[in-house]
């Protein structure tokens, strides 16, 4: 079985282990983040390097890195896992976003675009999800 749309870019095989994780457009998408988040919190306070700031960059790096970490493991189940991970990075990030606005350390414009660069990431990733946990539950014998 082969995937064709928005997941991965060529295409690539269900089953089969991932080679490299730039052929997902889920994983461009969530790099690009990463570098947005890096970005923005230049702008933020010095007094939270060491608080917000940190804990944000570690978030926007950690999305990136396990759907990295899950193409380069042996098949769909620790791709699944790796990208469920992925997953709780990116809404950890969105929370720790939503406090960055709220003291007033990022204005409502870029905090709208951070705000939808996530939301499209946790989209893809679920999206993602979804699609290899079928064939998770086929390779165990369940209908």
């Amino acid at each position: 079985m082969r995937w064709k749309g928005a997941y991965p870019e060529p295409e690539i095989a269900i089953g089969s282990a991932m080679q490299s994780p730039t052929r997902l457009r889920v994983f461009r998408e969530a790099e690009e983040l990463a570098v947005l988040i890096y970005r923005l919190t230049r702008t933020m306070p010095s007094d939270e390097r060491y608080g917000l700031v940190q804990q944000m960059r570690r978030a926007g790096v950690s999305v990136v890195s396990n759907i990295a970490e899950g193409c380069g493991r042996g098949g769909n189940k620790e791709l699944v896992r790796f990208l469920s991970i992925a997953l709780g990075s990116a809404t950890e990030l969105e929370c720790q976003l939503r406090l960055a606005q709220r003291l007033s350390y990022i204005d409502a414009t870029p905090y709208e675009s951070a705000n939808e660069h996530i939301r499209r990431v946790e989209r893809m990733l679920t999206r993602l999800i979804v699609k290899l946990r079928p064939t998770l539950e086929a390779s165990r014998g369940r209908p």
